[in-house]
Formats: C-alpha cells, structure tokens, sequence
C-alpha cells in the first residue's frame, strides 16, 4: 500500500527498501552517499550517521561517527535492492542531466572542538571539487534534507492511509522478520549493529498474539505426542 502510493516518489521508496532490506537506523539511511555503496561487490558500508544541528544558512546537517563502534558494519546487498538502487541511480543522473549547473552539490566540512580534534562533518552547499560529496537520498535538483525528506510522506502515510508507524521501525520489522525465518539472533544483531543480543531481543523484536498462539499450539503437539507414547 505504501509503495504504490509513493510510486512517483523514487527517493522515498528508495529509502524505504534500503531500510527493510537492510535494518539500517534512519540517521543511517541518509547518510548514505555513492562512496559508501559498492554496487560491484553489492555492499553498504555503514559507517556513520547524519543528525540536523543549526539553522545556519550554509546548512544544518551533520554527519558523525556511527551509534557505537560496533554500529560500523557491511551489510549485503540483496537482488531486490540491489536493482532498486540501480535504478533509482539512473533516474538520479537523468535528473542531474536535465538540471545541469542547476543541480545541487554538496562538499563537507571539517568541524573540530577548541582542542583541534575532529569531531564531526558539516554538509554545506557547494560547487566547489574539494571535499565533495554525493549523497544518495536528495530531492529531483539534489537538495538534500537529510531526514526532513520523509516527514511529508509520513503524515500521508499516519492521515490518509491510516497506518501509524515511523520510518524507525522499519528496522524492528526487519529484525523480527529475520528473526521468524530462523535466523540466529547472534547474526541478526551482528547486522542490525548491536554489541549485546539482548538489545536486538529486548527493543527490536516484538510478538504478535498470533506468534504466542503458535508456540501454546506447538507445544501442545510436543506434548500430544509425548503422552500418546507414554500411554
């Protein structure tokens, strides 16, 4: 119902794949840019995270380390995503095309603490070469928003459609879904970028009354069998 809805909107159903794909966190997900997507070996490399800031004019958004160390990771890039992105990077480069000097560029920016240290990475606007970067999820003149690209969607997804959930949880259905196909918890968690188990199992992964259902059904038949031997 989502997709369908969004069909014209290829950076949002883009994005969307990309998170139930892959598990990705929302900071994640648009962070992304062309470097870190080796679609030759079909790999994303996660490897940080972008967060609004000031309302500056040369731009709010941030990018910085990932969660934890642990949350730096690769994650396989399935068939079904993997010709999403192709596609959605065709579109992308159709539209630089049309847009020309007119399409947005973006380099970062080193931001240091008064102690010289670096801390964190500024997006600005910019056609300059040096420091450029391409960022994956941006609008048709490539203007990026960061996460803000996903607020309009989600309130016709929560009034019109009626459906009441957050990009965000995206990654707990995918870990729930990893998880009832008989996945181990200890990979699935490896994935998502969790350093302990019990996170992925305490906050990620949710129980529906069907599944308690199931497991009082399955160990009713466990037990059936185990009395009909007996007796």
């Amino acid at each position: 119902m989502i997709l369908l809805r969004f069909k014209n909107n290829y950076t949002f159903t883009c994005a969307f794949l990309t998170a139930c794909y892959t598990g990705m966190r929302t900071g994640e997900v648009f962070a992304l840019t062309w470097d870190d997507i080796d679609l030759d070996n079909r790999i994303i490399n996660i490897n940080k995270t972008v967060y609004a800031k000031d309302k500056g004019e040369s731009g709010r958004w941030y990018l910085g380390t990932t969660k934890t160390p642990g949350s730096q990771r690769e994650v396989y890039i399935c068939d079904s995503l993997y010709t999403v992105l192709i596609d959605y990077k065709n579109i992308q480069n159709n539209l630089k095309n049309q847009y020309g000097k007119k399409y947005k560029r973006y380099i970062i920016e080193e931001v240091k603490n008064k102690f010289g240290k670096l801390v964190e990475y500024k997006i600005m606007e910019s056609y300059s070469k040096r420091n450029r970067v391409e960022m994956v999820f941006t609008r048709k003149d490539g203007a990026y928003s960061g996460t803000d690209i996903i607020r309009y969607p989600f309130k016709i997804i929560h009034h019109e459609l009626g459906i009441n959930c957050r990009f965000y949880d995206l990654r707990g259905s995918f870990a729930t879904k990893a998880l009832r196909i008989g996945n181990e918890i200890k990979d699935i968690s490896k994935l998502l970028g969790h350093s302990r188990t019990e996170t992925t199992e305490n906050y990620y992964i949710t129980s529906t009354t069907n599944d308690l259902i199931k497991i009082c059904e399955s160990i009713e038949k466990e037990i059936d069998i185990n009395l009909r031997d007996k007796f």
